[in-house]
């Protein structure tokens, strides 16, 4: 199965393959449900099987569903060949070098177990103590690690006498002097494989006051479901979004009301709509998990909380109470996929909903994902506004794709200009070393050893800094250099095959044209050079498509779209914030100054507005989708992108197209990270010129507390001239 790792993925795999040479024998990987921990742990498990021999991988999973089977199964499917094992085959065969073996904890711990009986077979204990005697050593992978923590499982582990132990888990409960692998939920959030917040009981009146809680929920969770699947048609996607019904233990009777009710609504059992997963039950739980499988809900118990992968779940009514926190979170991971692996740029199908009044849940969950975890309501757009509309621009696929030769002469232009490079490629060696590139025929990774108080960021840099060499492995690293090469094209809207020539022709002593050649490697040598400078090469090439120097062109194809506000927007926003202030000046009702997600100069700017007096009104564009206004522009290398601008505002003057970024710290420093401001910036003042309206970047002057606006040229020098105060340009255009 060929398949494409996001780059946090990669990522993690490189530290994973570092942790191995640290002195720490316990390593965590946290990450949250959907990251992908199971494709991470198996391409590493991979990579390090192949560069050492001896050695053999033990993947214990906890006892509920199945999972050895299921981990055992996916890694068949992402490693070709993969040499994998489950208890049986261990039981018959031995352990061997090369091993993956995948084992369930209970059938090791769990009392009368046949595999830990002496008899006519070979026990457990026998077969681990015969592969240390022939030199094999073990690296064992707790999988769901925090359900496990007891005596017993402690017992098991010390039989391998390992000297790494890795602890997979959403939520890993505290391993002493470990060695902590933390992928952020917002790099997996980024990468589209899960849903971008959760939506706690939407539109919920404050006081809530019913006859039946359980249908109160209920009724709330199948409207949501219909929305999504007519989302999805629209979306021309065929996946069935899923309702997960929690019950509590011993809950016969709940049972029988959430059936009826469902019943009463024409979603039964015996119409393959409703499923049931409990222990002495189950039903219409064939292929649950295809995206367009027929139910659209199902009753779960605590069993199914963990392992179980079914991406089109998006909703949970969650009628337990009193649960452990930790498992609570996991529950939550179910419905936290994406069905696709993807962003619908719907924020309807790209957040998942929950519907509980079980109050000491949802405080764990918010306690747990932060802002992530969001209140919600309806909100309806004023009547006075419902008849403005602009135009949106959007990408076109007949926009002309980047040329390889452009993309070839600007990136050779760039280290031209940057690193004072000339024809001869052995001076040109020593600059770019000047500038931290590593030149090297080992692949050079990088890990940490020492002792710290406590896991701070700070602390862990004080470590000291220690590298290991792997021989280059033309066919083993092959697949990484094809991996890092690909994920720059990809970025620059080129194909591996473009991108790879140009990489060669700049770096390769191989290519017939010298013109642009930068470097003299050999093949072996541009492999290495390219993986051990893979992170470097990314910048450069961002940094390469963020040079000013394509202006918006007046003929660009692009699709002009009327853009209105929507009629309603789904408002999220933090319930617990202690200012619920109402922003009247808001085109949509009701628009509270708790709004969530924003960030700080997005929280500053919509208080401006707000006790602004040339300010009539404000919209909150979103970030991504279809239904919001958005900019096209090109990058430096041509390729077409577009961008959404954070406000819309209406002056007595006229309209205003504002974006938001960071501000200037008290010393000056600018704080903006996005390295396109200045060809953002160009768009947004093109196309207002074009369409007569007016528009501008917002930044904060942190010395003088004061917003401040450019509008004719880009600066990130806030004493430059192109900076003026935002209230006194407004009060001018009023």
């Amino acid at each position: 199965m060929n398949l494409t790792l996001a780059s946090f993925q990669n990522k993690a795999i490189a530290q994973l393959l570092e942790a191995m040479e640290s002195p720490r024998r316990d390593i965590v990987l946290k990450s949250c449900t959907g990251s992908g921990k199971t494709i991470i742990l198996t391409h590493f498990m991979d990579e390090y099987n192949r560069g050492h021999s001896n050695h053999v991988f033990v993947w214990l999973t906890p006892g509920k569903g199945d999972l050895e089977e299921q981990s055992k199964q996916k890694m068949d499917i992402y490693i070709h060949n993969a040499q994998t094992k489950l208890l049986p085959d261990v039981m018959l065969t031995g352990f061997e070098s090369g091993d993956v073996c995948f084992i369930n904890w209970e059938k090791l711990t769990k009392k009368g177990n046949n595999a830990l009986k002496d008899g006519e077979r070979t026990n457990f204990y026998e077969h681990i103590q015969r592969a240390l005697d022939a030199n094999l050593r073990f690296t064992i992978i707790v999988d769901e690690s925090h359900q496990n923590n007891t005596v017993k499982a402690a017992d098991i582990l010390s039989m391998f006498r390992t000297e790494k132990i890795i602890r997979s888990s959403a939520t890993p409960q505290g391993v002493a002097n470990a060695l902590i692998i933390d992928i952020l939920d917002e790099d997996v959030i980024a990468e589209g494989l899960i849903k971008k917040a959760l939506v706690i009981n939407e539109n919920f009146p404050k006081h809530v006051q019913v006859e039946n809680q359980t249908e109160f929920l209920l009724e709330r969770a199948l409207a949501k479901q219909r929305e999504l699947a007519a989302a999805f048609t629209c979306q021309e996607s065929k996946v069935n979004p899923l309702i997960i019904v929690q019950l509590p233990n011993n809950s016969d009777v709940l049972q029988d009301e959430v059936e009826r009710w469902f019943d009463s609504q024409g979603v039964t059992y015996e119409d393959g709509l409703l499923a049931v997963w409990l222990a002495n039950q189950k039903q219409n739980l064939d292929d649950i998990e295809q995206p367009d499988a027929k139910p659209i809900a199902v009753i779960i118990k605590q069993a199914i909380a963990t392992g179980w992968d079914c991406p089109r779940a998006h909703i949970l009514v969650k009628l337990r109470h009193n649960m452990d926190e930790t498992f609570e979170v996991q529950t939550i991971g179910r419905i936290r996929r994406m069905p696709e692996a993807k962003h619908y740029g719907s924020p309807l199908l790209d957040n998942c909903y929950l519907y509980t009044l079980d109050d000491k849940f949802t405080q764990g969950v918010r306690q747990y994902l932060g802002k992530d975890a969001l209140d919600a309501q309806t909100l309806n757009l004023k009547d006075e506004f419902q008849s403005i509309v602009l135009t949106s621009e959007q990408k076109t696929i007949l926009a002309p794709k980047p040329d390889p030769r452009s993309a070839l002469i600007a990136i050779y232009g760039y280290y031209r200009n940057k690193y004072n490079i000339d024809g001869r490629t052995i001076e040109n060696k020593n600059k770019f070393e000047a500038h931290g590139y590593v030149f090297n025929s080992d692949i050079i990774r990088y890990t940490r050893s020492g002792e710290i108080p406590n896991m701070t960021q700070a602390a862990l840099e004080s470590l000291n800094r220690i590298d290991f060499r792997e021989t280059l492995n033309t066919h083993r690293h092959g697949r990484e250099f094809h991996h890092h090469v690909a994920a720059i094209a990809l970025k620059i809207g080129l194909t591996y095959a473009e991108l790879n020539a140009i990489v060669r022709k700049l770096f390769c002593i191989q290519t017939k044209n010298d013109d642009y050649r930068i470097l003299s490697l050999s093949v072996r040598e541009l492999y290495s050079f390219v993986i051990n400078n893979a992170e470097r090469l990314k910048e450069d090439i961002l940094e390469i498509m963020a040079q000013n120097t394509h202006q918006p062109i007046e003929d660009a194809p692009v699709y002009q779209v009327p853009f209105r506000f929507p009629p309603t927007l789904l408002f999220t926003y933090n319930a617990a914030a202690r200012n619920q202030d109402v922003f009247d000046k808001n085109v949509y009702a009701n628009y509270l100054s708790s709004a969530e997600p924003r960030s700080d100069p997005e929280r500053k700017f919509e208080r401006f507005c707000q006790s602004c007096p040339a300010v009539k009104w404000f919209y909150k564009n979103g970030d991504k989708g279809a239904e919001f206004f958005s900019i096209a522009y090109s990058d430096s290398l041509g390729h077409q992108k577009t961008f959404y601008p954070d406000y819309i505002i209406g002056t007595a003057g006229g309209i205003w197209i504002i974006e938001t970024k960071g501000g200037f710290s008290r010393m000056g420093a600018s704080e903006d990270i996005d390295r396109f401001s200045p060809i953002k910036f160009n768009a947004l003042k093109h196309y207002v010129e074009k369409y007569g309206l007016r528009g501008g970047f917002v930044r904060e002057d942190k010395e003088s507390l004061e917003l401040c606006i450019c509008t004719e040229e880009y600066s990130d020098d806030i004493h430059s001239s192109a900076w003026r105060s935002l209230s006194e340009v407004l009060k001018e255009d009023a």
